[in-house]
Formats: structure tokens, C-alpha cells, sequence
């Protein structure tokens, strides 16, 4: 007597891309060559590991922001990005379990009296942010008396902060420490005011590939993959979720 359909059938595997195309935006996730016009970084590193378990090519598009990621992957114009968790974009995106974090925080001034982030709170102080970013999200809520001062860019930010515009410079520690070491003298506070935990995120409703990127995420994690990428970027600051 044979077995029913349902008990002889196996679930076939979900099925792969075969080009993986991965969206960013400006941050620590990565770099551009001013040579080559090569672009470089954890993010890619992940990205192209995913797209070797794949069996698939990669290519890169850049976008001006984390919302215009989020609609890129929306439209399908996009496959897979590195995103904070924030559960406000759960009704576009779907997420990997986490595979990075790091600490929110500011760069001082050369020379600052600033020792922690509660004492940045105070009238006539300006601080330095990307509009649109979990940066952004993390601080609300926490200012009673600092200006924010937005700029579309982490780079613009920073441009801000080095002018005089801004006395501090909230971000992400290690694009805060990259900014450090182009600053002589500046200091990145030791405490936090939030934590911005990361995943690959893929469109709502692409079960297949979202199934390849948690298993990617979860194997990335244990064999060191996301270790190895975070240590080639040369990146401080971050941590494997």
C-alpha cells in the first residue's frame, strides 16, 4: 500500500534569485573607492556571501535614505537591504534575525565639557542628525531642551558638526568613530541613548527568499561570516547581534 501524496511529497526548496540585488544607503554599511568608484564595507561583504550561498550574482543600487530602501524593496526594485528593526516597517518589509548592533551615541568637540549624553540636554545646544533615520527615532522623546538639526546625509551631518552648525553629532558609534579619527581631538561618549539592532530585510510576502536570508542570517552569525566582514571593514563599534 503506497502513502498518500501529502506523505510521499516533500516541500520543495524555496526557490533563489538569480541576481541578488542589494540596496543601501549612505552609513557605515559601507564605502565608495574615490578611484575606482568601488563600493566597499560590511554591508557588501554580507550581501556578497548571501549571494554566493545563493548561487547567484550581485549588484548594488544606492539610495538617499533608509525610507527610500524600504520603498525600493516595496516596488521590487530592490531584493534584500540592511535595515534597523523597526517594527513601523513591518507592513512592507519582513526581517532576518538580527545580524548586527550598535550603539547610538554623540561626537563632542575637541576640548567639550560634554562627559555623557544626559548632559548635551541643555538650551542653545544643537545636535547634528540624519532626518529619516532610527537615529533619529531613538532620540524622541529624550531632549527636553537641545535644537535638533537635520541634514539627508550621515556625511552632511557630520558637515554640520565640523562647520560649528551643530555642537554635537548623534549617530551610530562606528560611523561616529570613523568621523572621530577625521577630527582630531573630537571624542565619541562612552554611554548610549539607544541600540540599533540590524537584519536583512526583504519585501513583505517573498517567503522563498526571505527563507534563504534566515538561514543565511542564522549560519552568517555561528561560522564567523559576520565577524569576518565586521573585522575586514575594520569597523569598531559594532558587535554580531
Amino acid at each position: 500500500m503506497t502513502g498518500s501524496p501529502s506523505s510521499d511529497m516533500q516541500d520543495p526548496e524555496p526557490k533563489a534569485p538569480a541576481v541578488l540585488r542589494l540596496a543601501l544607503f549612505p552609513s557605515f554599511f559601507y564605502r565608495k573607492d574615490r578611484e575606482t568608484g568601488e563600493l566597499r564595507g560590511v554591508g557588501v561583504e554580507l550581501a556578497r556571501a548571501l549571494a554566493l550561498r545563493l548561487g547567484a550574482s550581485l549588484t548594488v543600487a544606492e539610495f538617499l535614505s533608509p525610507p527610500k530602501v524600504v520603498e525600493a524593496l516595496a516596488t521590487g526594485a530592490a531584493d534584500v537591504a540592511m535595515l534597523g528593526i523597526d517594527p513601523m516597517r513591518g507592513a512592507e518589509v519582513d526581517y532576518s534575525p538580527p545580524v548586527l548592533a550598535a550603539d547610538f551615541t554623540f561626537l563632542v568637540a575637541a576640548g567639550s565639557e560634554l562627559r555623557d549624553i544626559a548632559s548635551a540636554d541643555r538650551p542653545g545646544m544643537r545636535i547634528a542628525l540624519v532626518r529619516h533615520h532610527a537615529m533619529d527615532t531613538a532620540l524622541r522623546g529624550k531632549l527636553a531642551h537641545a535644537e535638533r538639526v537635520y541634514a539627508d546625509t550621515p556625511d552632511a551631518a557630520f558637515e554640520l558638526f565640523r562647520s560649528g552648525s551643530a555642537g554635537v553629532l548623534a549617530g551610530i558609534r562606528p560611523g561616529l568613530l570613523m568621523y572621530a579619527r577625521m577630527m582630531p581631538g573630537t571624542r565619541v561618549l562612552g554611554d548610549r541613548y539607544g541600540r540599533n539592532v540590524i537584519a536583512l530585510a526583504v519585501r513583505k510576502g517573498e517567503a522563498d527568499l526571505l527563507s534563504h536570508v534566515r538561514a543565511f542570517a542564522e549560519q552568517a552569525r555561528a561560522d564567523g561570516t559576520v565577524a569576518r566582514a565586521i573585522a575586514q571593514a575594520g569597523l569598531g563599534g559594532v558587535d554580531v547581534a
